[in-house]
C-alpha cells in the first residue's frame, strides 16, 4: 500500500481506529530512559536529583569534609589505618545466605504438578504465584500474569515482560501496550475482549533470552492457560514467541501471514504469527504487514 492509498483510506474511514498505522515517530531512547530511571524511582529527589544529569552533578560537587582537631577547629589529615596485628585478623563477614532456586527436572516435575491442579485462570495464577521452582522469580518485581476475557475465543501471546510489564505487574504496559491497544481498536477489539498472554510470566533480568530449562518449566503454566480458555484463535506475536510455538529459525517475517497450529495437552489451537509492538516501534514501515495480519485475524480466514 502506497502512502497515498493509505491516506486515503485513514480518510474515508477516520473513525476506524486504523491511524495508529501513521504513527512513525522515531523514538527518543534517552528520553525514555529518563522517564525509565523516574519510574524506578532511582532518579532520587530534590532539585536538581530528578534527573541523571542532576544526579551526575550532585555526585561531582560532592566533597567529604576534612576531619578537624577539636581543640582549635583546624583541619587535620586523615588518620592513617591502624596496622593488623599478626595473628589477630578481624573474621570476615559471614555471607548472607539466599535461596536459589535451580531449574532441574524436579522443578519440572513441579511445574507440571501445580499447574494440573488448576481449574480456572485464578487458580492458576495462585499457584503460579507461589511456584518457587524458577529462578527467573528472583529477580523479578512482580509476576506478570494473563489478564482479558478468558472465555473470549481469543487469544494474544507475547514473548515475555519487559521492564513495564514488571513493574505494573500486567502484559504489555507502556508504550508498546499502548501501541497493541490500538492494533486491537482497529479491527474492533480491546483488552477486554481478548486474553492477553506471555510465553514466560517474569521477567529475566537484563532482558536476557532464557534458558532452554527456564522455558521447559514455565511451558506447564501456559500449556494450561490454553487448556482451560480454549482460544478458537490465537495472535502470536515476535520472533521469539513464534519459535517457541512453531521451532525453527526462521525470522518473524517469514512466519507472519500464515495460519498455523499450536499443539498441547491432545489439543489443536489456530495461531497466526505476527510482528511484536516493539517490532513496529522499531520499524514502522511494518505496520502495514502487521495490518493484513490483524484483518486476517479478525476474519478467522485466509484471506
Amino acid at each position: 500500500m502506497t502512502p497515498h492509498e493509505l491516506a486515503a483510506l485513514l480518510h474515508f474511514h477516520a473513525d476506524s481506529g486504523v491511524e495508529w498505522l501513521l504513527e512513525d515517530d522515531p523514538i527518543d531512547r534517552i528520553a525514555a530512559f529518563a522517564a525509565s530511571q523516574t519510574a524506578r524511582g532511582e532518579a532520587g529527589s530534590g532539585s536538581g536529583h530528578g534527573s541523571p544529569a542532576g544526579a551526575l552533578q550532585t555526585a561531582q560537587s560532592y566533597r567529604a569534609p576534612a576531619p578537624k582537631n577539636e581543640a582549635d577547629g583546624r583541619a587535620q589529615p586523615p588518620a592513617a589505618e591502624k596496622p593488623q596485628t599478626r595473628g589477630k585478623s578481624e573474621p570476615a563477614p559471614r555471607p548472607v545466605s539466599t535461596r536459589v532456586a535451580i531449574p532441574d527436572e524436579q522443578a519440572v516435575a513441579e511445574a507440571r504438578i501445580a499447574a494440573g491442579s488448576a481449574q480456572t485462570l485464578a487458580d492458576l495464577k495462585v499457584a503460579l504465584d507461589g511456584f518457587t521452582g524458577c529462578n527467573l522469580r528472583n529477580s523479578a518485581r512482580n509476576l506478570v500474569f494473563a489478564e482479558g476475557d478468558p472465555a473470549a475465543g481469543l487469544m494474544i501471546v507475547g514473548p515475555g515482560p519487559n521492564g513495564d510489564d514488571d513493574r505494573e505487574g500486567r502484559p504489555f504496559a507502556g508504550r508498546q501496550g499502548d501501541l497493541l491497544d490500538k492494533m486491537l481498536a482497529a479491527i474492533g477489539l480491546d483488552r477486554a475482549g481478548v486474553l492477553i498472554t506471555n510465553v514466560i510470566p517474569w521477567r529475566p533480568p537484563g532482558n536476557r533470552m532464557p534458558s532452554a530449562r527456564e522455558m521447559e518449566i514455565c511451558r506447564p503454566f501456559l500449556d494450561r492457560q490454553f487448556a482451560l480458555a480454549k482460544p478458537q484463535r490465537v495472535l502470536v506475536l515476535g520472533n521469539f514467541a513464534a519459535r517457541f510455538f512453531f521451532g525453527g529459525t526462521d525470522t518473524i517475517h517469514e512466519m507472519r501471514g500464515d495460519w498455523r497450529t499450536i499443539t498441547t495437552g491432545g489439543e489443536t489451537f489456530r495461531a497466526l504469527a505476527t510482528l511484536h509492538p516493539q517490532d513496529l516501534m522499531s520499524a514502522p514501515i511494518c505496520k502495514r504487514l502487521a495490518w493484513q495480519d490483524l484483518q486476517m485475524f479478525a476474519a478467522g480466514n485466509d484471506s
